[in-house]
């Protein structure tokens, strides 16, 4: 594989914007950042720091800025690092200017709500000449941002393609470990979400840290059913992508999924009608639909599930996941 020396993160947020600060920090690329809004980034551009997304931090030096789509072009990788609904539209904006075979890396946590197809599959339908990997893990875009130690997973269908991804990407805080177990990466990515919303509702409702624990244990268990039923290997989720972002997500308040969670547990209907902007609330519905269409309990995923449309309240889920069949681990 030839040498990267331009590295384009489409997606302006606070993932994107770190992303791409860290891999300008590498110095190994030069690294673009592209965002929808002209404005925006002329303001990014002429501050070195996007305050609206990562307040307090600045950018390195080596990190350019754009708002022009043609500008990836230039890229021999891209990462697409919009919120996972927004994917295909993105890959309609950018997909004409890509590079013949640039590997194209998504950075979302989410399956496709309207199809319930993971969204490597969404991608690879929409940008067919191109290698599609995924980025997931245990990471916080501020701590990504100030340079603190992380690690996440990088899977592609090549195991080649996602060392080769791995290497051009990490540096001296950011660590990826490669994978070539896509569908157990983006499930991992996927259901943590699911399940931090479900410790934060236990939080919420002053249910303790036994329970927290309880629920990460099973549903990890959860985690790595559907995968094993979806043809991935159930073991991935025990690392990064499913165990350790699932850690970091269902204990720390910096997580949207677990606020949201919190935030139905103490009975906040206000913070509830924004279910629509937390990933997990869209990957609830589409997991617990999966797991009934492979026939497999996910018990959890599927309260949470009911909980967020209304069909179930919070009580009467927990009294039916404590009734149910005592069974081996």
């Amino acid at each position: 594989m030839s040498k990267v020396q331009r590295i384009a993160v489409i997606g302006a947020g606070a993932f994107g914007t770190a992303l791409a600060a860290v891999i300008a920090q590498t110095g190994k690329a030069k690294a673009l950042l592209i965002g929808r809004d002209p404005s925006v980034m002329a303001d990014i551009a002429a501050s070195q720091a996007h305050e609206a997304a990562l307040p307090g931090i600045r950018l390195p030096e080596g990190l350019s800025f754009s708002a022009r789509a043609q500008d990836v072009a230039s890229a021999d990788i891209v990462l697409f690092a919009m919120p996972s609904q927004a994917q295909v539209s993105a890959a309609e904006t950018y997909g004409p200017h890509l590079q013949s075979g640039v590997p194209v890396v998504i950075c979302a946590k989410g399956i496709e709500k309207q199809s319930s197809r993971l969204l490597t599959d969404v991608l690879e339908a929409s940008l067919p000449d191109h290698p599609v990997a995924m980025l997931s893990g245990p990471g916080f875009a501020a701590d990504i941002a100030k340079g603190l130690p992380t690690a996440m997973a990088i899977a592609a269908q090549d195991l080649a393609m996602a060392e080769h991804l791995a290497k051009a990407i990490s540096g001296q805080t950011f660590r990826l470990y490669a994978s070539d177990d896509r569908i157990g990466v983006q499930l991992g990515g996927a259901l943590k979400n699911v399940l931090a919303i479900a410790c934060g509702i236990v939080e919420g409702m002053g249910l303790g840290d036994s329970a927290r624990a309880a629920l990460i244990a099973r549903g990890l268990a959860e985690m790595s059913r559907l995968v094993d039923a979806m043809g991935g290997r159930g073991d991935t989720v025990r690392g990064l992508s499913g165990l350790g972002d699932l850690v970091l997500t269902a204990t720390s308040h910096q997580s949207r999924n677990l606020r949201f969670g919190v935030a139905l547990g103490r009975g906040d209907a206000v913070s509830a009608q924004g279910g629509a902007l937390v990933e997990g609330a869209f990957a609830a519905a589409v997991a617990a639909r999966l797991a009934e269409g492979l026939q497999i309990e996910m018990p959890i995923t599927q309260a949470v599930a009911a909980i967020i449309e209304g069909r179930l309240d919070i009580p009467t889920a927990i009294a039916q996941l404590m009734s149910r069949p005592i069974t081996t681990e």
